[in-house]
């Protein structure tokens, strides 16, 4: 029941913050890449590393996870494994990643309920764990824009049965800013910008018009 005697400027609790959320970032690899038609494959990789640079800037945790690399699906993409250099990535045979123990290790150890999940493919490797983690409590955030399915079809009926399981979607700026969400945050502006204006596109390019005509404190 609404009680305007409670109205507050404060955030809400649903918000994605740097203490309440942990990134799962699921076979950006090679042959899944090579098999990805939902989109364009650089358009995904600069938001799947857009997003990874998001958390390490907010020290956000983030787990890192590829399927039989060795075998068939080869390392880790590259570029994500340049922002994390000192995480391993968690090998698996399974493809639904929330049947491998290791991972599921890694995730409770962060004590984190909201995931912020990305991955390829969007119709096996990401809605198999978020319809699982789901299940068990978690509170999971798919970022469309750095996952991508075999085919458009493929991507957005992943989509859409891990949005009617309660599956948020989100796009890796929007994850960005949420977790800057206040520009006087001094401590990660610089980091944030830094990012935006390497990978968000015609945004960034404003950026970077803005600090060369209004000047270097230009915000938004």
């Amino acid at each position: 029941m609404f009680d305007i005697t409670k109205v507050q400027a404060a955030p809400g609790t649903d918000l994605l913050t740097p203490d309440n959320s942990v990134m799962l970032f699921v076979d950006h690899q090679p042959q899944m890449f090579f098999g990805t038609g939902s989109g364009d494959r650089a358009a995904i990789i600069n938001s799947t590393v857009g997003l990874a640079k998001a958390a390490k800037a907010f020290d956000v945790p983030a787990v890192l996870t590829t399927v039989a690399a060795e075998s068939f699906s080869g390392p880790l993409l590259p570029q994500l494994a340049e922002v994390f250099p000192k995480h391993e990535a968690i090998d698996r045979t399974t493809m639904n990643a929330w049947e491998d123990e290791a991972l599921v290790a890694a995730v409770k150890a962060t004590g984190r309920k909201k995931i912020i999940l990305s991955g390829l493919w969007t119709e096996v490797c990401l809605v198999l764990p978020a319809l699982s983690a789901l299940e068990q409590g978690y509170e999971v955030y798919v970022v469309s824009d750095a996952s991508g399915g075999v085919s458009p079809a493929a991507h957005e009926h992943a989509l859409q049965r891990m949005i009617a399981a309660g599956a948020v979607p989100v796009t890796w700026v929007q994850v960005l800013l949420e977790l800057q969400r206040d520009w006087a945050r001094q401590e990660t502006y610089g980091a944030v910008m830094d990012i935006v204006k390497a990978h968000a596109g015609a945004y960034g390019l404003g950026v970077v018009y803005a600090q060369s005509v209004v000047g270097a404190h230009a915000a938004g």
